[in-house]
């Protein structure tokens, strides 16, 4: 309980005023400790050390020392390439009383939030991780006075003040803190994940530095609707209406300085310099990394210099100061919008911990919150200013105070009284599009034909269509590969509906199976976008695309290259539920992999990646081993509102040949019954269900005739969707075969096997005569000499010995 208390009062000691010194000669500060024994007296018990002396504090990390307007005007010259002229259209704010009192108000409600939230966490009415952002209210203040609603702003798990600088309302954001239905996010994000769309604050996201791509993939978003001449309607659905003359939107993107260490930052200044992406970087420089001092861990804290080789200008502020903090940002933010990409670093300090929770053990750091709440306060700078300068009166500043902290308590009093969301909204918000979904009646944009006819050339179409038909009589003939079949799909689909997009390395040159061949060729870099190679950086890309109404494919050459992204992966299955069913996330990845026998790859082009993937909530997984089922599964991914995932074998992209159904999109939630064993075998007890999938689907085909010279037969079943698995499918084989095997091209811990195994046990128990048999790849690494890889992949061989045992052993 006392524990509570002393956090209780942390919280409130927080926001408490004390003299402010601008002036100080030297990096020492004389702290006097006789202030927080007073508050604490009364709720804890007060340590028998004497409290009341003086002592000298150093900070380990000093404020920026004599930093005026000057410095900052003399970045906005050098750097931006203003002139003294241009800058008074900014420092105009001095004499703005009403600018300046917005810019109050809008702090004050920033420290006002988040005390709020200290105290409700404490209260257990907040629950799992909260991170507050006192100590920095100069930089939400410099975004309600710079940024427009429809900008789009990507921040991080700091993010409660960023929302409400970005114009949402503060009940719904302390209401999905709350966990409730009347939240952004109907509670199903929280503290972390605060989305709202009508103002395009398009998160909160929990994983250090993911938001950087997915804030370019936004910028990207702005350029497309340029380009295509498509705009947003009032559900943010594309529509045949331009842009305006004057369209001057921007990504804006938050981020710590510990985190701008991130790879990710460099990959997001080349794309931003590339395609000249109208982002601008928000660098919230506090020093540390969690609590971690960042020189200990980061040799160059200066992020604004690290566009400097890619030509993108950055420049440093000083957080303490409000006034000059939004000046700046409204000369870099009109930067942005008339030139290009910029960077921004705000030096700042951050009054809390990094989370109520946090144990701050880290050097240094309990000091330093105290004296930067005595030293560096924005909002005590702002009241000395301009009280001492005669532009409020204490009055005047004390009755904005009293009118934000009405707004508070009113939001505090929004988030009780919303109900808790129903249990049911948790599976609901699973897919956007419920499994069952007939694709094929899904209609085209009505614009296809007007946005194709003005961004493609009469020389462009005439190709492409010629490749569509050379394409489509191979497909007719039975002539067309795995490969080409994906492409053609993509085509069609493309050409459908011109918001798709495509995203790949080597992409001009068709990559390593001609599946993005001629799209750059055709729609032009705006729209099939040749990457670095990076596939975390260009799958995060798509996902900003995603959230902006495009429909973005992601083509990965090998899909084992797709753990460089697991974390953007993770997040594009997470999005739709995460925001409350707000932002649908078309995306579709494709690419070749699994495991064939004599592969001769070695372990790591050999990954079971369709079994890493698995575990990812709100994605639908699916694979293809014959043209006709990637054709028909492509076309109806990317027509899919949610994250999909297309596996193809590697080793049969163009050996494997066949026809294709034409303009047909199949289910996402069906397998194929390829082989029927006969009424014969049934009778007899001597038919196996087999289950199987990429480069199992061929191994069993050519097994079939042994295992029919031995007396027995099988339903061969392709698993051509992991996830939702079709158990109707499986169900239906199992009633008249009772013994299956699994061919299963992952390993045998943690593999599709085993997930599918244990579902045929919960689920169909009753219809079996014989354990489920798994034939799953060893545990050890799929080594490169094919007389070790016979120890750990399974192949025909294998299964003909399976489906003898079972039908030998059976009750």
């Amino acid at each position: 309980m006392k524990f509570c208390q002393y956090a209780l009062a942390s919280a409130l000691f927080a926001s408490t005023a004390s003299a402010f010194s601008i002036n100080t000669p030297s990096n020492a500060f004389v702290v006097s400790k006789s202030s927080s024994s007073a508050l604490f007296s009364s709720t804890i018990e007060a340590p028998s050390t004497a409290l009341d002396e003086e002592v000298s504090f150093e900070p380990m990390r000093p404020p920026l020392k004599d930093f005026s307007w000057e410095n900052v005007s003399e970045q906005l010259t050098s750097k931006f390439g203003y002139s003294e002229a241009d800058l008074e259209k900014y420092t105009a704010l001095d004499g703005d009383k009403e600018g300046l009192m917005k810019l109050y108000k809008d702090m004050q409600m920033a420290r006002g939030f988040e005390n709020a939230c200290n105290q409700q966490y404490m209260q257990g009415k907040i629950r799992g991780f909260m991170h507050l952002d006192n100590g920095q209210e100069s930089i939400p203040g410099m975004v309600a006075s710079a940024i427009k609603n429809g900008d789009k702003k990507y921040s991080y798990y700091r993010e409660h003040t960023h929302a409400l600088a970005s114009g949402v309302a503060p009940g719904p954001v302390m209401a999905e803190l709350f966990m409730k239905e009347g939240g952004t996010c109907k509670g199903a994000g929280g503290s972390m994940h605060i989305f709202d769309k009508p103002t395009y604050f398009q998160g909160g996201w929990a994983l250090v530095s993911e938001q950087l791509p997915y804030a370019a993939g936004a910028a990207k978003s702005i350029l497309l609707d340029r380009e295509l001449k498509l705009s947003d309607d009032e559900k943010q659905d594309k529509v045949n209406v331009a842009p305006p003359e004057d369209d001057d939107r921007i990504s804006v993107v938050f981020i710590g300085e510990g985190g701008s260490q991130n790879g990710r930052m460099a990959e997001i200044l080349n794309a931003a310099a590339k395609d000249n992406l109208p982002l601008l970087v928000i660098v919230i420089d506090n020093g540390r990394a969690i609590n971690t001092f960042t020189p200990d861990v980061a040799t160059n804290s200066d992020v604004y210099k690290q566009g400097e080789h890619y030509g993108i200008p950055g420049i440093l502020v000083d957080g303490t100061n409000a006034a000059d903090v939004t000046k700046a940002g409204k000369a870099v933010v009109d930067y942005v919008r008339t030139t290009g990409p910029a960077i921004m670093q705000v030096h700042t300090y951050r009054f809390n911990g990094h989370s109520p929770a946090d144990p701050e053990h880290e050097r240094g750091r309990k000091g330093e919150k105290k004296w930067a709440r005595d030293e560096q306060d924005p909002l005590k700078f702002f009241e000395n200013k301009f009280i001492e300068n005669g532009t409020f009166t204490e009055d005047e500043l004390k009755a904005a105070r009293k009118e934000v902290l009405a707004e508070v308590k009113a939001a505090v009093k929004f988030a009780d009284e919303s109900p808790m969301p129903p249990v049911e909204l948790a599976k609901e918000l699973e897919y956007p599009d419920a499994p069952d979904t007939d694709y094929n009646l899904k209609p085209a944009p009505a614009f296809a034909d007007e946005v194709n006819a003005r961004t493609i050339s009469a020389d462009q179409m005439k190709t492409i269509h010629n490749h569509i038909a050379t394409l489509r009589e191979k497909a007719s003939a039975g002539e067309i590969t795995i490969g080409d079949a994906i492409n053609l799909a993509i085509h069609e689909e493309m050409l459908r509906d011109p918001t798709t997009t495509i995203h790949a390395e080597d992409l001009q040159a068709g990559s390593s199976y001609d599946i993005p061949k001629l799209t750059q060729q055709t729609y032009g870099q705006i729209r099939a976008a040749d990457e670095i190679i990076d596939e975390g950086h260009f799958i995060g890309k798509a996902l900003g695309e995603g959230m902006n109404g495009y429909r973005p494919i992601v083509e990965l050459m090998n899909t084992n290259f797709g753990i460089y992204g697991m974390a953007e992966i993770s997040s594009a299955g997470n999005t739709f539920a995460t925001t409350g069913g707000q932002f649908d996330m078309p995306m579709t990845i494709i690419g070749a992999g699994g495991t064939a026998p004599n592969q001769s790859l070695g372990a790591e082009h050999s990954q079971p990646f369709h079994a890493y993937v698995m575990g990812i909530p709100g994605l639908k997984i699916c694979t293809a081993a014959s043209p006709a089922a990637a054709y028909g599964i492509t076309k109806s991914m990317i027509r899919d509102n949610g994250p999909c995932f297309l596996f193809a074998p590697v080793k049969m992209m163009k050996e494997a040949k066949g026809t294709v159904d034409l303009d047909r999109c199949l289910p996402l939630n069906k397998a194929a019954l390829l082989h029927e064993a006969s009424a014969d075998s049934v009778a007899a007890g001597n038919a196996v269900t087999v289950l199987t999938y990429l480069h199992g689907v061929k191994e069993s085909q050519i097994s079939i005739a042994e295992i029919q010279d031995e007396g027995m037969d099988i339903d061969l079943i392709e698993l051509r969707t992991l996830k939702p698995l079709d158990m109707e499918t499986i169900a239906k084989s199992l009633e008249r075969t009772n013994k299956i095997c699994i061919l299963d091209e992952s390993t045998k811990s943690g593999g599709v096997g085993a997930t599918i195994s244990a579902a045929i046990s919960e689920e169909l128990f009753d219809l079996l005569d014989a354990p489920v048999k798994r034939l799953s790849m060893d545990d050890a690494p799929v080594p490169y000499a094919s007389s070790m890889e016979k120890a750990v992949v399974k192949r025909g061989s294998d299964l003909v010995q399976a489906v003898i045992d079972l039908c030998s052993n059976s009750v």
